[in-house]
């Protein structure tokens, strides 16, 4: 295959469901390859290093961040997240298309390296409903939900600027579009005939 991955770049506030919806559109791309951010934040219940995240110390990120390791990276609440440089690259150079999870802060930065990629924004129905998600997640504590939903209402003046944007209302119904879109994306003429090696019919 001569294409190179894709990178489908998926942000979305905090709360908004974006890790069910993930699971299930991975579930029917089982070829897509999941980009494993690296955070210091310690490991919720349930959550395993190496496959939810790369749980390090702030001091390994910091040297990673010296060494240029993160195609982006930003600081939430206290805690750092990274991607890292060599995933995406190794996954584009193998023709593997990848899913990138973080928020428009990191996406911006992407953005600026990889222009190719495809960038796709998951919006909640309101804030207030976003609001009740995440009291009833029941992770965080009153401040940091307050906290989430004002940083909500900045991430989604972000949207305007994204490739496509998903209202999150039934999630059946998101995972259906964001299929849609990957399977779109997949079918543009210029990369079905880069990739049977026809330029130009």
């Amino acid at each position: 295959m001569s294409n190179q991955g894709l990178i489908y770049v998926v942000s979305a506030p905090s709360g908004t469901g974006k890790t069910t919806l993930l699971k299930r559109v991975m579930g029917y791309f089982p070829e897509i390859r999941f980009s494993i951010s690296y955070t210091t934040r310690p490991p919720r219940p349930g959550e395993r290093d190496g496959k939810d995240y790369h749980f390090i110390s702030p001091q390994r990120f910091q040297q990673m961040v010296e060494k240029g390791a993160f195609t982006e990276w930003a600081e939430v609440l206290g805690n750092r997240y990274g991607t890292s440089m060599d995933s995406i690259r190794e996954s584009r150079s193998q023709g593997v298309d990848m899913i990138l999870d973080i928020d428009s802060q990191g996406a911006i930065q992407i953005k600026g390296q990889f222009k190719a990629g495809i960038f796709i924004f998951i919006m909640p129905p309101s804030l207030e409903a976003l609001k009740q998600r995440l009291k009833a997640r029941g992770v965080d504590g009153q401040k940091v939900i307050q906290f989430r939903v004002a940083h909500a209402r900045d991430e989604m003046k972000q949207a305007k600027w994204y490739d496509y944007i998903i209202v999150n209302e039934r999630v059946e119904e998101a995972a259906e579009q964001l299929k849609s879109i990957i399977i779109a994306e997949r079918c543009r003429r210029s990369r079905v005939l880069k990739g049977i090696g026809l330029r130009k019919l």
